[in-house]
């Protein structure tokens, strides 16, 4: 499956009283529908999926599924510390139609987190998992940093297809491409390059039932196929694309730079606010224009730091307030932002526009 672009890891909305504010839930997700995003990633650590009871993560994730767009890739962070009921959460996503698996490392029992248990750990989970299993390693938040050479053991697995890797160490991000170099997997695209999923066949076959599918030959007026690596599956044109190992970057403050070290994409606790100057990072790095990317990069660099790397989901949630999104509050610990923080977080995000 491609995983090329940015997915913001989006919130979850609460009421005042800490419940979970589906409606708003809802609004945010149909307005990242409509950002120039490849994907959405839902129960995320800025989804505070930690604070979540099982059953409010299973409505949050069958909420997310139905408000969002057909065309976007949906990732469900279903890690959480025991196999089992990692594998558990999983199998529930498959059955909602998300398309790729996000799972976290496992950290409270630091101590005995050896190599041999994380391998064990994303073995039994990726050989059992209905969906490809990306694995997420954020040692600022777990205090667990998963080594390189456990990384680059995983990515042989036929279903781990890639890392969020949010430790902000550009020198492991290219040593992971570099050494999954020669990992190479023949994926279903767009005609244009975009990723397809079992969920976008399913609902373009919906969509098309009853209608007469016209063939890309018929369309091209030639009679012929207007090129032999493209096909039509269920009115969609498709053609295969070869992809390795999928690096996304968790740092957005570190971007541009870890694009150029070989990562795909983002999974940006920044985007969750600002998912356009976050893409427009992406975009003039994919389009080869290294001088725009790093302006555009330079310009988000400060509040992607200080927003989203320091002061966190409160103040990640208060720029979304400022963008048209619904932020709201965090649960308890969490607290809201004083007032002097919400005047500077305003100031770091007054030329930054969702």
């Amino acid at each position: 499956m491609l995983l090329h672009g940015i997915y913001p890891p989006i919130t979850t909305p609460f009421y005042p009283d800490g419940n979970v504010y589906f409606k708003k839930l809802e609004h945010n997700v149909e307005r990242f529908s409509k950002t120039p995003i490849a994907g959405i990633v839902v129960l995320g650590s800025t989804g505070e999926s930690l604070m979540l009871s099982d059953d409010e993560r299973r409505e949050v994730l069958k909420t997310a599924r139905a408000a969002a767009a057909p065309h976007k890739v949906l990732v469900a962070g279903t890690g959480v510390e025991s196999a089992i009921e990692t594998l558990r959460l999983t199998e529930y996503a498959a059955e909602l139609g998300y398309d790729v698996a996000l799972v976290r490392t496992p950290h409270f029992y630091r101590p005995q987190m050896k190599p041999a248990s994380m391998l064990a750990f994303y073995r039994f989970v990726a050989d059992r998992s209905p969906l490809p299993v990306m694995i997420y390693n954020v040692p600022p938040l777990t205090a667990y940093d998963m080594p390189a050479e456990v990384v680059i053991e995983l990515a042989g697995h036929p279903n781990i297809i890639g890392i969020k890797e949010s430790s902000g160490d550009i020198e492991k991000i290219r040593r992971i491409v570099e050494a999954t170099r020669h990992i190479k997997r023949s994926t279903t695209v767009t005609e244009i390059f975009e990723a397809v999923t079992p969920r976008m066949v399913s609902a373009a076959r919906s969509e098309n039932q009853g209608r007469e599918l016209v063939s890309v030959a018929a369309l091209s007026g030639t009679g012929k196929p207007s090129s032999a690596a493209v096909k039509v599956t269920a009115g969609i044109k498709t053609r295969q694309k070869e992809v390795g190992f999928q690096v996304l970057a968790g740092a957005a403050q570190k971007f541009d730079p870890s694009l150029q070290a070989g990562a795909v994409g983002g999974i940006l606790a920044f985007a969750t606010c600002a998912p356009t100057a976050c893409f427009e990072v992406y975009a003039a790095r994919k389009e080869g224009d290294a001088e725009l990317a790093a302006l555009k990069q330079e310009r988000i660099i400060k509040a992607a730091q200080r927003v989203a790397g320091e002061l966190g989901i409160p103040a990640i949630k208060y720029a979304m307030d400022l963008n048209g999104y619904y932020g709201g509050a965090g649960r308890l610990p969490l607290l809201p932002l004083t007032g002097d923080l919400k005047a500077e977080v305003e100031q770091l995000m007054a030329d930054i526009r969702a």
